[in-house]
């Protein structure tokens, strides 16, 4: 909700490695609660523009890149917020919960559904168990950017495991088949 949002930036600045994210252009928000208590948080953003990993294994051109780009979301954080205690498959269980409504949620807020969602796992932190167990796929290391403006990156020299997953069935395949079935096409970026 629009009220929670000031105690939902606050949590992430204090309690997530990375800090507070900057989401450029639309984004979502999500706070898992268990027994009226905030146990995780969850913000979606667009998409990185370029990923070698992510283009490669999608297989589309780069114009269905730059056309197709809007179906893909990026799980910019994620935090099992540290003073709820150790509840078994949490982060799994919220993560699933969270990904079964983005798609719709998305569509809802920014007219748009989603059909792939991306993620980044620092593995010298993380093993990604939780992305692994709610289906999404390694497909390789980042080169070690970030994005620091809409359309512009700085090296960090910390790459990390892209973990992907298709919410569409044929995700994948929608987006790098020569023409969008009629029910997205309308969603396609024109350039």
């Amino acid at each position: 909700e629009p009220h929670e949002r000031e105690e939902f930036d606050r949590r992430l600045e204090l309690d997530h490695y990375l800090h507070q994210p900057v989401l450029y252009g639309p984004a979502l928000r999500y706070v898992a609660e268990l027994d009226g208590q905030w146990v995780a948080l969850l913000a979606f953003g667009v998409a990185a523009f370029h990923l070698k990993a992510r283009d490669r294994w999608i297989g589309w051109s780069p114009r269905q890149r730059a056309r197709r780009l809007g179906f893909v979301v990026n799980n910019a954080r994620f935090l099992v917020l540290p003073d709820r205690g150790k509840l078994p498959n949490l982060a799994s269980c919220v993560l699933g919960h969270a990904l079964r409504r983005l798609s719709d949620d998305w569509l809802e807020a920014h007219g748009q559904p989603v059909l792939v969602v991306e993620s980044f796992v620092d593995e010298t932190r993380y093993r990604g168990t939780c992305y692994k167990a709610c289906g999404f796929a390694a497909i390789g290391a980042t080169a070690g950017f970030a994005r620091s403006t809409r359309d512009f990156y700085t090296e960090h020299g910390r790459p990390k495991q892209l973990f992907v997953r298709e919410l569409h069935p044929r995700g994948r395949a929608l987006l790098r088949q020569a023409r969008l079935p009629e029910a997205l096409a309308p969603h396609e970026a024109s350039v």
